[in-house]
């Protein structure tokens, strides 16, 4: 008889007892004039010890405002130097930190601010297509004529300061060197008072995350969640105070802030920021020149900085490691990289944004083979059994519903106690939705998963949430949305639409309506109109047969899934 598909990270390396605040605090002291961060964009080279104090002005200033430890600050921006800093000054001063996708428009930006009801919220004024104060000022009209620090919007009731990533304010914002400014003498004392308070199981951070049952759910997560997370990341690439790992991927996203930002700091290592979003060229640069010894991103990244015209002229000798996660990885992509990027000591990482995210990830030791067709193996401290629809413990080899339990497990869904039973059991295991194996090794490999998300570049996409939206369409009488494959982003967005009768629309006119309410890699990359769907006998809908079908159809057509 087959053992069963239950394993644990037993490991004789402590977990980390430490806050956000006494970790930085400690690993300051140990390497005060080690590099810190490197922000390329924007011309910031700070050391551990300039860091610090950039850290603790900020979350001095941020209580010298008003804000007490529990209250929520959002962040909606690009990779930034600030964003940084407040990744560690908002926990520091017991705030917890809200990352708003910076994809994020109108409809989604509301939803997410009120549901947490953000007392603070930090934005640059523009990013690319996205200009996000105007988008403010549309949600809330008041900014124009308010004071700093009084806003009393109707459209976000909670919302009281708007802090602005710009060398000068506009109406009822005020700058971030403002906020600096506040964290004096006086102000750091109070600080250190408030820190003195907090403890390890507080909640640092809420991450959204959407749910196949509709709107966005706000994952919880504590300091010794992804602290730990981060430490033991770290642990796995065998990072030490010597080593810059390159970070392109989105600090929103726990890849950027925890396998990244967190992942560097427990060990006193350097975070080098190429730009404020992924730029081939600029992540290759910031390679070369600050002769980074690791590089993060989603496989996408990878083949894009691999197939740059300009690829062959960048040294990158000096990469040895790395993370590739977000979507599987094709082989010869991740032999390209070992071979052409130098990163023979890559590794692949498996979670979810519910466990601080890492549950398996491979090690330098594995074979290339085994960090292609596997996740790896369990992390250190966590558990993992894989269970069948009647919650038995499947053997070795079977499939079944990946559950992981142990310290990366979230408090829960903010404010939302039924959608927090559903994921995590009277156990504390948390139901992860995905499907998986097992082998004899330990290995874990992800087969498939029981909900619809669609992965699109490395972006979760949660078909309810879409479908949901174009309800609202005056002409959409029914929807459903599905991924199909696609060779560059490993799968596309597919809305099948029945319109009302009598009504008529153009695939673009469908695409348009999502363009201003919804992230871009949400948006439809196809929209087909029907007059049903497939059926069961009992009336549920079979996406798998649309899936089908929308496949066949772009192969007719000559194009692949990936036109």
């Amino acid at each position: 008889m087959r053992a069963a598909s239950y394993v644990h990270g037993a490991s004789t390396v402590p977990l980390l007892g430490d806050t956000v605040g006494s970790l930085l605090d400690r690993i300051a002291a140990a390497h005060p004039n080690q590099p810190a961060l490197v922000v390329r964009s924007q011309g910031v080279r700070l050391s551990y010890r300039q860091f610090h104090a950039e850290v603790e002005r900020v979350a001095a200033g941020l209580l010298a405002l008003g804000l007490q430890p529990g209250d929520r600050i959002g962040i909606w921006a690009p990779n930034r130097a600030e964003w940084v800093v407040l990744q560690f000054a908002a926990p520091k001063a017991g705030l917890i930190l809200v990352n708003i996708n910076p994809a994020y428009r109108l409809h989604e930006l509301e939803y997410a601010l009120n549901k947490v009801a953000c007392r603070a919220l930090v934005l640059p004024r523009r990013f690319k297509s996205s200009h996000y104060l105007d988008m403010l000022a549309e949600l809330a009209p008041e900014l124009a004529s308010c004071a700093p620090g009084r806003l009393a919007a109707t459209r976000l009731p909670a919302l009281r300061e708007v802090i602005l990533l710009a060398d000068e304010p506009a109406s009822g914002t005020r700058t971030w060197q403002a906020l600096a400014e506040r964290g004096d003498a006086q102000a750091i004392d109070h600080l250190h008072e408030v820190e003195a308070q907090l403890g390890f199981d507080d909640p640092v951070n809420i991450q959204f995350t959407s749910g196949t049952t509709g709107s966005p759910k706000g994952a919880t997560l504590t300091h010794h969640n992804i602290i730990n997370n981060g430490f033991f990341i770290g642990e796995a690439m065998r990072l030490t105070e010597q080593d810059r790992l390159c970070i392109p991927v989105p600090f929103y996203h726990c890849f950027g802030m925890v396998l990244g930002n967190l992942a560097c700091v427990t060990h006193g290592a350097c975070m080098v920021i190429p730009g404020e979003g992924f730029d081939a060229i600029a992540t290759l640069e910031a390679v070369q020149e600050e002769r980074c010894t690791g590089l993060h991103g989603v496989p996408t990244m990878f083949i894009a900085e691999l197939e740059h015209p300009e690829f062959r002229r960048f040294d990158l000798s000096s990469l040895r490691t790395g993370i590739m996660a977000g979507s599987p990885c094709p082989i010869e992509v991740m032999r390209r990289v070992v071979g052409e990027m130098h990163m023979g000591e890559v590794t692949i990482a498996y979670g979810m944004t519910e466990t601080s995210p890492v549950s398996f990830q491979t090690t330098l030791d594995d074979p290339l083979e085994r960090r292609v067709d596997s996740v790896g193996r369990i992390h250190p401290h966590l558990e993992v059994k894989l269970v069948d629809e009647q919650g038995r413990i499947v053997p070795r080899g079977t499939p079944g519903e990946l559950c992981t339990r142990g310290y990366s497990v979230m408090l829960g869904y903010w404010d939302d106690d039924a959608r927090t039973r559903e994921a995590i059991d009277s156990a504390r295991w948390m139901h992860t939705g995905d499907l998986a194996v097992i082998d004899d090794d330990g290995y874990c490999t992800i087969v498939g998963r029981l909900k619809d998300m669609i992965i699109r570049g490395g972006e979760n996409v949660y078909p309810r949430e879409i479908e949901e939206f174009l309800y609202t369409h005056p002409k959409v009488q029914d929807v459903q949305v599905f991924g199909v494959p696609d060779p560059k982003f490993g799968e596309q967005v597919c809305a099948w639409v029945q319109l009302r009768e009598g009504c008529t629309a153009s695939e673009a006119e469908i695409q348009d309506y999502c363009r201003h309410h919804l992230a871009y890699f949400k948006v439809p990359h196809y929209v087909r109109f029907v007059d049903a769907f497939p059926m069961t006998v009992t009336g549920k809908v079979q996406k798998y047969l649309m899936r089908e079908r929308m496949e066949q159809s772009l192969q007719a057509r000559g194009s692949g899934a990936g036109s």
